[in-house]
């Protein structure tokens, strides 16, 4: 968000006449040649009185610069962790609050080094950047639980989704198959990695549906040999299933975040 820098202040001083008054500097000059809500960033210094005086604008006034100069667009962003706010982009500036995570904001898109600024409760206020999600967390919808029963049953979908997985990764498909009729597209063997090797799996779904799979593949993750779920720019490991779901950083689309699909890796 665009914003008018404090400008240095203007002295003035009685009886100088017009041949010996210097010249105020560029920055003083831009602001005194904008509108008359540029007052309420220029502060006047009389040195025979030694004090300073805030030229207070009016309202109005401000509220006009600010739709003149800047006119803000915001974006909802939800929090992926407990952040704390900040009055500027660092944290040598005042710490303002603290917000939960999951908590929805909104982002004016000025990110500078890392941080980027938001609205909250009227103020403009910063946080880290990597620490926003662009579509709200799925554990703050909730996830749904599964009671169905892990099956080796072959999918009515036919066998060319298991062409080249590992035996586990055809567990998952099965599994997954059988629990959610409702899922018709999936990914099988492709490309490189876990895909390229047969250890992969994505299944092809979103919302409460994506919820609830990935649920239920963390619950029976023994069972199918799973290594790792990821769903909804969250990440589960077995190496680290102590800790739950684990956020990770924006990859800038809806499928690089995993929003439209769930990944499974098996060992």
């Amino acid at each position: 968000m665009a914003s008018v820098a404090p400008v240095a202040a203007v002295t003035s001083q009685a009886g100088e006449g017009a041949a010996g008054r210097a010249a105020p500097s560029a920055t003083a000059q831009l602001a005194l040649a904008t509108s008359a809500p540029a007052r309420a960033y220029v502060r006047a210094v009389s040195r025979s009185a030694d004090r300073e005086d805030l030229l207070v604008p009016r309202l109005a006034e401000v509220e006009g610069l600010a739709e003149e100069v800047a006119p803000t667009h915001f974006q909802a962003r939800w929090l992926t962790s407990d952040l704390t706010l900040w009055a500027g982009p660092s944290r040598s500036t005042d710490r303002l609050t603290r917000l939960d995570e999951g908590v929805k904001v909104r982002a004016t898109g000025l990110v500078l080094d890392g941080w980027a600024q938001v609205e909250h409760r009227g103020r403009l206020v910063w946080l880290r950047a990597d620490n926003l999600a662009k579509h709200e967390p799925a554990a703050s919808r909730g996830f749904t639980a599964v009671t169905a029963k892990v099956t080796g049953a072959p999918c009515p979908d036919g066998s060319s989704v298991e062409s080249g997985l590992t035996t586990n990764a055809i567990k998952v498909y099965r599994a997954v198959c059988a629990a959610f009729p409702s899922v018709t597209a999936w990914g099988g063997r492709s490309g490189s990695g876990d895909h390229g090797a047969g250890l992969a799996l994505d299944i092809m779904t979103s919302g409460a549906t994506g919820d609830a799979i990935a649920t239920f593949v963390r619950e029976h993750a023994s069972e199918l040999g799973v290594s790792y779920v990821i769903w909804a720019q969250r990440i589960w490991t077995v190496e680290r299933s102590s800790e739950g779901w684990r956020y990770m950083s924006d990859r800038g689309s809806t499928t690089a975040n995993h929003y439209d699909h769930v990944h499974v890796s098996v060992f």
